[in-house]
């Protein structure tokens, strides 16, 4: 009711005018965000014009997620709307990662079928800090390049420059990735192969080979293949030995057959999938026809 000779608000006129509960005005009244400007002769609470508009004010920041510490240093002047929305904003973008985050990990737990095991797994390699994700990285590089100082450059330039840095606001779709990308370059079976790749990598490598001759071998091997199938040559036809002596020359071909084996396998274009994905990159060829091609020759003439 009003109080008619002062004009002045009981919290129940007050909670009529404003469409809020008798119950959430009176607890912030009595956390001291809306303090009374006087009691009745009953003892009840009263508050006049200013306190309804100070009111709305506490029922807005309410609703935009400000906790009542932050409402009473702006009614209290101490800050401005502004500035307490300026850091508002910077806690909500965390909020808005760390909900992204969880979504993905949810959304991978439902697609796999996983135990709370692997879910508590995927929970933390998604949750991992960004120099914590660049150990993980960093880890990896260092075990597969160990000990090797022939290596194409260019391949370890690359594979640096690729190593999958997950965004400030990545999509769910990168965080999958990454927690899939993080157990595949932790797995022992997996580096065993990366290794391998890189020690014939290096075996190849003279002193005065080039940086990035090995990039140019494969962009050759897809160029070659490539125009072989489409002129129709089967890969154990006669046409196929000038395609193969074009680009081997009197190499071994036992040992060429073994490092394609090597380096194109499915995990190994998993591995550069997951890295586009998690770099927001389009999906970057795989050359698979290709290198089958060039495989397929050499095996026709290897075998036995």
């Amino acid at each position: 009711m009003i109080d008619d000779r002062t004009g002045l608000l009981t919290i129940g006129e007050l909670a009529r005018v404003t469409g809020l509960t008798v119950r959430t005005i009176r607890y912030w009244s009595d956390e001291g965000a809306l303090p009374p400007v006087g009691r009745s002769a009953g003892g009840y609470r009263l508050y006049d014009a200013a306190s309804v508009a100070r009111l709305e004010l506490i029922r807005t920041l309410r609703e935009l997620g400000l906790g009542l510490a932050d409402v009473h240093r702006v009614l209290a002047g101490e800050t401005t709307v502004a500035q307490v929305a300026a850091a508002h904003v910077v806690a909500l973008d965390a909020q808005i990662r760390a909900l992204k985050v969880t979504r993905a990990v949810l959304s991978t737990v439902a697609r796999r079928g996983s135990d709370a095991e692997e879910m508590t797994l995927m929970n933390r390699l998604a949750r991992l800090s960004a120099a914590e994700r660049r150990r993980v990285v960093e880890d990896f590089m260092a075990e597969i390049f160990e000990g090797i100082d022939t290596a194409d450059p260019d391949i370890r330039g690359r594979m640096r420059f690729a190593a999958a840095e997950l965004p400030e606001d990545p999509t769910p779709e990168q965080v999958d990735a990454w927690v899939e990308l993080a157990e595949l370059i932790q797995d022992p079976g997996f580096r065993a192969q990366m290794r391998r790749m890189i020690e014939f990598n290096a075996a190849d490598r003279g002193p005065a080979v080039p940086a990035g001759s090995s990039l140019w071998f494969m962009s050759r091997l897809v160029s070659l293949a490539a125009e072989a199938r489409e002129r129709g040559i089967d890969p154990a036809a006669p046409e196929a030995e000038d395609v193969l002596r074009d680009l081997l020359g009197d190499a071994d071909r036992a040992a060429v057959l073994e490092r394609l084996t090597a380096a194109f396998n499915v995990r190994i274009a998993r591995y550069r999938e997951l890295q586009a994905i998690v770099n927001g990159l389009d999906p970057q060829p795989t050359h698979d026809e290709e290198f089958a091609w060039v495989v397929a020759a050499l095996r026709s003439r290897t075998a036995g």
